[in-house]
């Protein structure tokens, strides 16, 4: 069958005698500003779900929360006035995490309440995340949002792994680290081991005193001599260790922005031993640099034990469950360790952020 160009409909510009590559460019632009229009008629409306974003089994469960008087005009109006109230639409659940019912973002989608049984804290912690989400963004949130869901039940159970504050889901954790983890810092931490040494004995030589400094001190040689403390630089400690605190500073991972973070020197003495205990979160990983390590000093984490060694970086996840002994002579002198807190890797830097919020030290 033979075409004539007379049977095509041809754009006006065509017919008036305009040049054929100026047409074709006209026909992209106008295909252009169609494609435009309809992206942007697609577009959800702060407050209504789209029919054609919103996924079938999440519009079923809204119009089944919308009213009970079925079949009814009035029953239609009760849904529509409750549909204007909701929140913006997030559609960051897909169909499969739905299907399986483990959807990050299934609460917020479906407007459950947070647990009515979650303590303070844990309540606290969900009205902060909805002002950072409020003021930055949903994304990248799903797994914060449901560490913060299931708190009140991971905190009933009994396992190994428990911190009592904050627990984010689906995060690789083992008692131990390797080196690769967090190999840069560590290696900065283990280049600088004989200057750290050499401010912790000037500082230590001064005496252990609540006055100069220390804290947390309990019998058996324990104290701590805090550089950051939830978050916070201790000024006075850290003049009194400028080399060390210059090389936390340094560190790309250290958390120094809230109150999971901190950072100092650990004593401890012989004959003492720091009972089974749980870390507060497992979105970090605490390093320990050995600078005084006596025979018979032992940390056991999730079961697993392990000894420091002078000059070198432990990394330790402990939000497990963890002991500490020192079981050495008594003229064995204090174990010594530089314990500083690190972002856990698999934390992603858009969780870190909200983190930071939602721990400020100010808060």
């Amino acid at each position: 069958m033979h075409w004539s160009m007379n049977t095509l409909l041809l754009p006006p510009y065509v017919e008036l005698g305009v040049h054929s590559l100026s047409g074709l460019l006209w026909t992209f632009l106008l295909l252009f500003l169609w494609h435009c229009y309809r992206m942007g008629s697609d577009l959800p409306i702060p407050g209504h779900a789209h029919a054609g974003k919103l996924k079938s089994g999440s519009r079923r469960s809204m119009m089944s929360r919308g009213g009970s008087c079925a079949g009814t005009k009035c029953s239609a109006r009760s849904k529509l006035s409750r549909s204007d109230q909701i929140a913006p639409f997030i559609s960051m659940e897909t169909e499969e995490d739905e299907e399986q019912g483990q959807g990050y973002l299934t609460p917020v989608l479906s407007h459950a309440l947070f647990p009515a049984q979650a303590s303070a804290e844990a309540n606290k912690l969900y009205a902060a995340l909805q002002q950072y989400a409020k003021r930055y963004s949903w994304v990248g949130m799903g797994r914060i949002h449901k560490g913060l869901r299931e708190q009140v039940r991971l905190n009933d159970l009994s396992a190994i792994q428990k911190p009592h504050l904050f627990f984010l889901p689906d995060v690789p954790s083992v008692p131990f680290f390797p080196r690769d983890a967090h190999r840069h810092d560590i290696e900065v931490l283990e280049a600088n081991y004989s200057v750290i040494l050499a401010e912790f004995k000037a500082v230590y030589q001064r005496g252990i005193d609540s006055k100069l400094g220390w804290t947390s001190l309990g019998p058996k040689g324990q104290a701590v001599f805090p550089l950051y403390s939830a978050g916070v630089s201790v000024a006075g400690n850290c003049r009194s260790c400028p080399c060390t605190y210059r090389t936390l500073l340094s560190l790309r991972t250290f958390i120094s922005s809230n109150s999971l973070g901190s950072a100092g020197f650990w004593l401890l003495g012989p004959g003492a031993t720091l009972g089974s205990s749980y870390g507060p979160t497992n979105t970090r990983l605490r390093c320990h640099l050995g600078l005084q390590t006596p025979t018979l000093c032992e940390l056991v984490v999730g079961g697993e034990p392990q000894c420091w060694s002078e000059g070198h970086c432990l990394l330790v996840d402990d939000s497990f469950l963890h002991t500490v002994s020192h079981k050495g002579p008594p003229d064995a002198g204090p174990r010594v360790i530089l314990s500083v807190d690190l972002w856990h890797p698999n934390v992603a830097a858009a969780e870190r952020q909200a983190l930071d919020f939602m721990f400020s030290p100010d808060l």
